[in-house]
Order: C-alpha cells, then sequence, then structure tokens
C-alpha cells in the first residue's frame, strides 16, 4: 500500500505546467493536465534529463535535454518502444496534492 505525501497545493502548478517534486528521497515529475494531476519519475531513460521541467504538451512531457516525449498518465516513452518511466498515484485532499511513493 502506498504512502502518501503532501508535495504541493493544487494552486502550485497551474494547468499545462509541471513541477518537480522530492517525496522520501527519489525525485518525481508532477503535472497538471487541465485540472487532473500526474506524477513520474523525474529522470529521462534517454540521458538522466529532468522531466519535471519539460515542456507538457497535452498529456506529454517533452524532456528538455534531448526531446524525448513520455506520456505523463502512463510513464510510456513515446520515442523507445518499451521504455518506461515509473509512475505515482496522485491523490488531491482540498487544495493539497499528494503523492503516492
Amino acid at each position: 500500500m502506498a504512502n502518501f505525501v503532501r508535495v504541493a497545493t493544487t494552486s502550485e502548478i497551474p494547468a499545462g505546467q509541471g513541477k518537480t517534486v522530492e517525496v522520501e528521497g527519489k525525485q518525481i515529475a508532477l503535472f497538471n493536465v487541465d485540472g487532473t494531476f500526474y506524477a513520474i519519475d523525474n529522470t529521462c531513460k534517454h540521458r538522466g534529463g529532468p522531466l519535471g521541467e519539460g515542456e507538457l504538451d497535452g498529456t506529454n512531457v517533452i524532456c528538455p535535454w534531448h526531446g524525448w516525449t513520455y506520456n505523463v498518465t502512463s510513464g510510456e516513452c513515446l520515442d523507445e518502444p518499451g521504455c518506461h518511466v515509473d509512475k505515482y498515484d496522485v491523490r488531491i485532499d482540498g487544495t493539497d496534492v499528494l503523492v503516492g511513493v
């Protein structure tokens, strides 16, 4: 069972934006897609780029270092078949955003 940790408030991450947060020593990229929040591992599998700093295009984030693209709802990499980053459960409690690790 996941341990949910408060990482932000909903107002800290506007729709269409992302933010990097740390949960229990893990760097996690947190995204707001039209009011629904998603969390994936922050590290791109290509060269370790910070996905939380990437550009969000719908439900896809583009790594700022070399352009690999990941679906934030599943963690699937769209550039390399079979490649994915870890995905984490997200809950909203009032205005708090919680990530399960």
